[in-house]
């Protein structure tokens, strides 16, 4: 089949984005031809894909997806593929795969009436019931069973349209045999003595991750722990309002941000600590990362793959509503615990046990079955 994927922008660090190329990539070696239909992509194009990039013009982010959106059904008509998978909500799509969370619940649990009534939110609410309202013919692949509920709740979008993923990271994200070596290597890098702690912060998008209550939680560490304790995040954000906040809370020297990697599985074995006290996320894929590294888990309930954290009994999660002082508490504990060696080897156990990496070669299975069909 001839398979068009389709996204608002390409960059190599954003968890939808790598979710993307690791389908295209087992879509490929399942025999299809992918092009990729998007408006910016940063970073290499893989061997065998087609990227076609298409300039989404207007002066906000909603005009530039409904100029991006013309453009693209004026050149599927044109060059018509067999199968439109999106990887953003959007009309006319035959499969979407379900990387974020529902809007329309977002906004009317955190958002006034007025709010919702933006042109910003009405389009973007327009493009989700696109893609879910009982009439639409979208297949959906989705990755999140507490975001299956909700959008199933909310828009009463039939079950036999929704299809079930299990999660896909990457098998390198495991605690080898090189665990230790990878550990000294990261510490020695960032001159990190074997007393200090390393928490680390995971993910592009630092408002949505909760980064000012990392932030928060690790001023509030009294001492001698808080001068132990560093605070490294990583990911694709503007950070001037949080080198600004560490200032103002007097822990500039205890805290940096680096730029995505491509060494993550080094930097998990180099922390003591993920901190992911995220105010909404539909998955976490950072949170498997994390425990099948053998790195201990503190995160919040919104996460979609909290559960995991739960079930494996990796660390800890803090219930909703959220509290500061909870995670200002639960992070000195963790630090502290005796535990850590006991949530360490637990990650590790679940990570060989359990169905956390066939996500890619799944989903290529469901777009041929999906595409043969129609």
């Amino acid at each position: 089949m001839k398979l068009a994927f389709v996204l608002y922008k390409y960059f190599p660090y954003g968890g939808l984005q790598r979710d993307m190329l690791r389908i295209a990539m087992a879509c490929l070696e399942d025999g299809q031809t992918v092009r990729v239909y998007t408006m910016a992509w940063e970073g290499d194009v893989p061997e065998g894909i087609d990227v076609v990039r298409i300039e989404g013009r207007g002066m906000s982010s909603h005009a530039r997806n409904r100029a991006f959106s013309r453009e693209l059904r004026s050149r599927l008509r044109r060059d018509p593929p067999d199968l439109v998978v999106g990887f953003n909500k959007m009309p006319d799509l035959d499969v979407y795969y379900a990387a974020d969370g529902c809007l329309r619940e977002k906004l009317f649990t955190e958002r006034g009436r007025l709010s919702r009534l933006a042109p910003r939110y009405r389009h973007f609410l327009n493009y989700e019931r696109a893609v879910f309202a009982p009439g639409s013919a979208t297949e959906i692949l989705m990755i999140s069973p507490r975001q299956k509920a909700i959008f199933r709740r909310l828009y009463d979008t039939p079950e036999s349209r929704i299809h079930m993923l299990p999660p896909g990271i990457a098998r390198d994200r495991m605690a080898g045999p090189d665990a230790a070596e990878l550990r000294t290597s990261f510490r020695t890098e960032f001159a990190f003595g074997d007393d200090e702690h390393v928490i680390l912060c995971i993910g592009s998008g630092f408002k949505t991750k909760g980064l000012d209550r990392s932030l928060r939680a690790l001023a509030a560490l009294g001492e001698p722990l808080r001068g132990r304790a560093r605070l490294i995040a990583i990911g694709e954000d503007n950070p001037a309002a949080y080198v600004a906040q560490a200032r103002q809370l007097g822990i500039s020297g205890q805290f940096q941000i680096l730029r995505g990697r491509d060494d993550i599985p080094r930097i998990l074995q180099g922390g003591d600590l993920l901190l992911h006290p995220a105010y909404y996320e539909n998955t976490g894929t950072v949170l498997l990362e994390a425990i099948v590294a053998g790195l201990p888990v503190l995160t919040t309930d919104t996460c979609g793959y909290a559960f995991h954290v739960h079930k494996s009994g990796a660390g800890r999660v803090l219930d909703s509503p959220f509290d500061q002082a909870a995670l200002d508490a639960a992070l000195a504990d963790m630090l502290q615990s005796p535990r850590r060696g006991e949530w360490s080897g637990r990650g590790i156990r679940y990570g060989r046990s359990e169905d956390l990496y066939r996500m890619p070669e799944l989903a290529a299975e469901l777009i041929r079955t999906i595409g043969a069909a129609r």
